[in-house]
């Protein structure tokens, strides 16, 4: 697929080309009946001699020939000619005309051009003095010449300008689309955690103003629906735990109360399972309102990764093996990088927890934390059924649960955790992918961390 600014060159040097080949052509079209025009009048002036030496009266063959012969004869290098009667009678012909005779014109236009046995193409005129009809030609080869060298010029022009116009396309385009590609460049840098940034306005009043101005417009309103968005998940995350708070002291009360009631406790046990997921929903969207709006500070330290991945690993051990599933820490590089530990931990242990809910039974996620040239790669993988390609980009967004059938058996999560992880992973200046394995079924995901150190 080629791209706008290729399209652009391209539509430029062939709209160039092809301008520049009709002009050639119809130039070339002008130059040939001009030519033409220039053998006419020639003609004309080697008749009004001819009529001079011969006038307008009735001349038997020998006066004809005896009138004109030397004029002829002279101009033998340029102009056949020929006279004969109304009745078609041949009165006189040139010497350099040989054998031929030249046709009548009678019933035709006073100019034609016809092929001449010997000496090819030829432009005759035939003109009338008084009963004598003079006829007057020249040879066509100089002119085809002539029309033959500039055909090759020609060609030759059209493949310079083609070759040119590529160039000053490719310029043009770049030239042209430089405000577009500005347009484009800020426009990508406005993102949710950068929403106050604006395309600058350009002068005068055109269509690139305008559509500067409307994309401006946009933003403002995007920016205002994000801040109220964030304001409400975190207004409403920050009221709902007090209640919450309120609820489940209540309901331990309660609990206690209900012991001798065996189907009473369990349901204040389910209340009480719920509370608990409800804090910590709230406690999740607290965590990303702060970490969208900059108000979550980090603890930067300079840590070693497999001082802070051994025991790591240990929990990942137990929270898989309360599933039935394997866990492994396949690589650990020495090294150091400089994180907030906590929400590092934070990061792994949300991709862990994904990857063993849909990893089936006796299954093995993995993570490996190696060193890169630009600083810190940290892989998960687990086995399970992997994803569309389709739905990669959507597993980090909020709220987004695509559930296996070993996540359907144990409890379902809010979609929440990638969302976090993602997150976390912006506010250390890293990235974050999911891509499907290609050795068996299952999905990795990559996080890649600056190293930050010193």
């Amino acid at each position: 697929m080629k791209t706008f600014s290729q399209r652009l060159t391209l539509r430029f040097a062939a709209l160039v080309t092809v301008t520049t080949a009709i002009v050639l052509g119809v130039g070339g079209w002008l130059l040939d009946g001009q030519m033409l025009h220039s053998l006419e009048v020639l003609h004309e002036g080697e008749f009004r001699e001819l009529r001079g030496l011969i006038g307008d009266a009735v001349l038997t063959p020998a006066e004809v020939a005896r009138r004109i012969s030397h004029d002829a004869e002279s101009d033998a290098a340029l102009y056949f000619i020929q006279v004969h009667s109304d009745q078609g009678q041949v009165l006189f012909r040139s010497a350099n005309l040989g054998n031929n005779v030249l046709p009548d014109l009678t019933g035709h236009d006073l100019h034609a051009s016809f092929d001449l046995r010997g000496f090819g193409p030829v432009h005759v005129s035939e003109f009338h003095a008084g009963p004598l009809h003079v006829q007057v030609a020249s040879p066509l080869a100089p002119t085809q010449r002539v029309m033959r060298d500039y055909l090759e010029v020609a060609a030759f022009l059209c493949l310079a300008v083609a070759g040119l116009s590529v160039a000053l396309g490719y310029a043009f385009s770049r030239l042209t689309l430089q405000p577009l590609r500005a347009i484009a460049e800020t426009a990508d840098r406005i993102r949710s955690d950068n929403l106050s940034e604006r395309i600058p306005m350009t002068t005068g009043d055109d269509e690139l103003t305008s559509l500067t101005r409307l994309l401006n417009q946009m933003f403002d309103r995007l920016q205002t629906s994000f801040e109220q968005v964030r304001r409400f998940a975190a207004d409403v995350s920050h009221e709902v735990k007090t209640p919450l708070a309120l609820i489940r002291l209540n309901a331990e009360k309660l609990q206690a109360r209900l012991a001798s009631d065996p189907e009473a406790t369990a349901a204040v046990a389910d209340i009480l399972e719920e509370i608990a997921q409800i804090n910590q929903v709230t406690d999740r969207l607290l965590f990303l309102a702060k970490s969208e709006s900059g108000a979550l500070k980090l603890a930067w330290r300079v840590v070693s990764p497999p001082a802070l991945l051994g025991p790591l690993a240990e929990d990942a051990q137990v929270l898989a093996a309360d599933r039935g599933v394997r866990f492994a820490l396949e690589l650990n590089d020495p090294g150091e990088i400089r994180v907030d530990p906590e929400l590092l931990r934070q990061l792994l242990l949300n991709l862990v927890a994904n990857a063993v809910s849909v990893s089936p039974a006796g299954g093995l996620v993995t993570l490996e934390s190696r060193r890169t040239p630009g600083g810190w790669r940290l892989v998960v993988r687990d086995e399970g059924p992997g994803l569309p390609p389709a739905h990669l980009d959507r597993l980090f967004e909020r709220f987004v649960r695509f559930d296996s059938e070993a996540r359907r058996e144990a409890r379902p999560g809010h979609g929440l955790g990638l969302a976090i992880s993602k997150a976390i992973t912006d506010l250390h200046g890293g990235s974050i992918r999911a891509e499907n394995r290609g050795d068996r079924s299952g999905l990795q995901v990559v996080v890649d961390l600056p190293a930050g150190t010193g």
